[in-house]
């Protein structure tokens, strides 16, 4: 490809000295490449891999990768991959990886065998970053539904002004089809001053950087040569995420047809941006009611003097909703600014039974929009208390329309917009707009709706899984702690005391990677086996293996740690076995911090080996503390450190447990919480006590 093509194409020059240089991508969706060979040293970084993750190649290259660019909870998993990959298969996923500066950054990955030096099988890895797979994929839906369903001729043009993209639109109103526009300028699809004036403006905004609005011309084109047309030209400068110019777009209207379609060419440009408007306005929380809000501000007064939202009872509290409130609706939002309305018929949170065979009951049955008539509306608003709005709408409406809120194939409720007699009644392009509006609207109230339902579901199946007490046992004072990363979620983690029936005591705590309703539930399920396979007697290493396969049945990608102990009071001793979890800290009666340097095992579903367990005697006043790696480790501290901290913080052992208790996490949790955490304290009581 020569220059000049290239330059015709918009294609960037490649510079000489680029190592890793992707071209457009590099803009666009950057393309991170590194190698490694047969065993995880980084053989290969490219340009793209530092921009997105902040190493450069001096500081990676000759070192394995693993601990560097993988989260430590995922080193085994890594390794997994790079077994397959080096075995010759191709993985497709999206995995985290750990940025320079701590942070992880999603990235969808795509990682091969690749030939190593000496012969060997090495890794290749091509990832991008998933926000930016993510915000292309929504760039180029809302561009292809822009050409593909404008009714307006929509064109890309290059510098040089010739024709990369036109829509069916404007090639019905050139004459020539859309194929035939690619690669010529304006002045070669349809010759003529007229043309050739509307590229002079074309070019004066290329070279500005400014939008031309309204460049109208006259002329003759082979779709009609007969007659003259006239037609409304805009045009703005397209520029790349790096503010390059990249061309221009442009939208050509026929306003042949005089004031009328001049009028509503600027009604179709408010529209459009009525549209982009909404996806900024509309659903900027997750709080069902709040968007319903956004909905009717968007609507009034730019396309309607009224909006009215009203979603199905069993939409807003479905937990509550009984067989007596099918088809009740609550009014959620409502903008109704007339000074003449009757307001108070119209108030949020008031409910009304969709009269049975109405045009109401038909919308909601078929899902369709539907404009209504004054007949309609009385059957809508029967009785006495309907008088003053029946009575409003007859004397001030022009229009009104009804359209159901649908989203993922339910009907969750309705908006009726309505105009008064001020205003023209809607046309077809504004029922298109409307319905358009309100899906889109539909889609965010549902979104809300299902994040609602599925914070309570979590937190209600935390609640039932969560301890109201901690049992009195033999030979042992408990306390426990509890604190989720976030009021909006939950996770995994958990601890149990288990009086067994030797008089023993079983003591566990766990962390179940992930958060929401399925981690939860995944807790749910090894504290119940936990204590099943406890009150059985099983020995610590005999419940950590079932764990372990009980975890590898839920699929390959479930992992959890553990730790379970069983305290003899007779002896004082106690049998503990680790999986994959952070190590307990034993406080002997003078204070001494140690923390147990026995076998750690490997995480819960990974299907290794068997566990082993560790014996130690805990005197009188010795305090026995597990915990999960939220208290230790964080973005800032590393394990270590979070381990001496916690050292530090277990000194006073004349207070009371909960006090202790809560000066460990005073101490530990000095910002805010980044994992869930959770803590069981067990101080050996004297056998005076016991």
């Amino acid at each position: 490809m020569d220059t000049d093509e290239r330059r015709a194409r918009n294609v960037p020059d490649q510079p000489v000295t680029a190592v890793g240089y992707a071209g457009v991508l590099r803009d666009l969706l950057p393309v991170a490449l590194w190698k490694t060979d047969t065993k995880g040293v980084l053989l290969e970084w490219s340009l793209a891999a530092r921009d997105l993750l902040g190493y450069t190649a001096e500081q990676l290259l000759g070192r394995n990768g693993i601990p560097i660019l993988v989260p430590e909870t995922n080193w085994r998993l890594a390794e997994q991959l790079n077994e397959k990959v080096i075995a010759g298969e191709t993985i497709v996923g999206a995995l985290p990886v750990r940025h320079r500066d701590g942070h992880i950054v999603p990235m969808e990955m795509w990682i091969c065998p690749s030939p190593a030096p000496g012969g060997d099988t090495g890794i290749l890895v091509v990832a991008v970053e998933t926000s930016a797979v993510l915000r292309m994929r929504d760039a180029l839906a809302a561009m292809e539904g822009l050409f593909t369903q404008s009714p307006i001729g929509l064109a890309m043009l290059d510098p040089d002004l010739r024709y990369l993209r036109v829509n069916d639109a404007l090639a019905r109103m050139n004459g020539v089809s859309a194929a035939e526009h690619l690669g010529k300028r304006p002045s070669d699809v349809a010759p003529g001053s007229v043309t050739r004036a509307l590229e002079r403006v074309m070019r004066q905004a290329f070279a500005d950087g400014v939008s031309v609005v309204d460049v109208r011309g006259t002329g003759r084109t082979r779709a009609d040569p007969g007659h003259d047309r006239t037609w409304s030209c805009s045009c703005a400068p397209l520029l790349d995420t790096g503010g390059q110019s990249l061309g221009l777009i442009a939208s050509l209207i026929d306003i042949t047809e005089g004031q009328r379609a001049q009028a509503e060419a600027e009604r179709a440009r408010r529209r459009f941006s009525l549209l982009a408007e909404a996806g900024t306005r509309v659903g900027t929380t997750l709080d069902l009611r709040q968007t319903a809000d956004e909905v009717v501000r968007l609507l009034v007064p730019q396309l309607s003097d009224s909006a009215d939202v009203q979603l199905f009872e069993e939409v807003i509290d479905p937990d509550e909703a009984a067989s007596s409130s099918h088809g009740v609706m609550r009014r959620v939002a409502v903008a109704f600014p007339d000074s003449e309305s009757p307001t108070a018929k119209l108030v949020v949170g008031m409910t009304f039974q969709v009269p049975a065979g109405s045009v109401y009951e038909q919308v909601m049955a078929e899902g369709r929009p539907m404009n209504l008539y004054q007949s309609d509306l009385s059957a809508l608003m029967p009785g006495p208390q309907g008088e003053r709005l029946r009575t409003y709408f007859a004397d001030r409406m022009s229009c009104a329309r009804l359209v159901p809120l649908v989203a993922r194939g339910r009907v969750l409720g309705a908006v009726v917009l309505t105009r008064t007699r001020d205003r023209e009644p809607f046309d077809d392009q504004d029922c298109v707009l409307i319905d358009e509006l309100v899906a889109r609207a539909a889609l965010s109230i549902d979104n809300a709706r299902m994040y609602t339902a599925q914070r309570a579901a979590s937190l209600a199946l935390r609640r039932s899984l969560a301890h109201s007490s901690l049992p009195r046992v033999a030979g042992l004072e408990l306390t426990g702690r509890y604190l989720p990363a976030s009021d909006q979620a939950v996770g995994g983690d958990w601890f149990d005391a288990i009086a067994l029936p030797d008089g023993s005591t079983g003591l566990v705590i766990g962390d179940v990677m992930g958060h929401g309703v399925h981690s939860a539930a995944v807790m749910g399920q090894l504290r119940t086996a936990v204590r099943t396979l406890a009150r059985h007697g099983f020995n610590p290493d005999r419940i950590l293996s079932s764990l372990d396969a009980a975890v590898a049945e839920l699929g390959e990608h479930e992992m959890a740690t553990c730790v379970y102990a069983v305290h003899d009071p007779l002896t004082g001793s106690c049998e503990i076995a680790r999986a994959g979890h952070p190590p307990p800290a034993i406080v002997d009666p003078l204070g001494a911090v140690t923390f147990l340097d026995g076998p750690p095992g490997v995480p819960l579903g990974t299907c290794a080996p068997g566990f082993q367990t560790e014996r130690v005697t805990l005197l009188p006043g010795s305090l026995l503390v597990l915990y999960t790696d939220g208290l230790i480790e964080t973005r800032d501290r590393d394990v270590d450190q979070g381990m001496r901290e916690l050292g530090g913080a277990l000194r006073q052992l004349d207070h009371p447990l909960d006090e202790i208790c809560d000066h460990i996490l005073d101490q530990l949790l000095t910002s805010e919480v980044q994992d869930d955490v959770a803590v069981l304290l067990a101080r050996v009581l004297p056998r005076t006590a016991r």
